[in-house]
């Protein structure tokens, strides 16, 4: 994929909740609740062409009410801006 995010934004790849339990119980679509975790596919630039301290891989958190989703390959990818990014999680 070559998608380079325009201005403050960043492009992730959501990390998609368990669908099953520890104990084998299947949990609804439904019922799930939506991780705010992801990890970067690709990321854009600071108003001035400085780049954004961000690189891809990077697993982050983010939150936020608003974003753009897209699909591709039968993957979801989603939009964030930059603000939204609320930390990289370090292994």
């Amino acid at each position: 994929m070559n998608i380079k995010p325009v201005g403050e934004r960043v492009l992730i790849k959501p990390i998609k909740e368990e669908e099953v339990t520890s104990g084998g119980i299947y949990i609804p679509e439904s019922a799930q609740k939506e991780k705010k975790e992801g990890n970067i596919v690709a990321v854009g630039t600071y108003e001035d062409g400085k780049e954004l301290p961000l690189k891809e891989g990077d697993h982050i958190i983010y939150g936020g009410f608003q974003s753009d989703e897209m699909e591709m390959d039968g993957e979801k990818y989603l939009f964030i801006d930059f603000k939204d990014v609320l930390a990289i999680v370090e292994e």
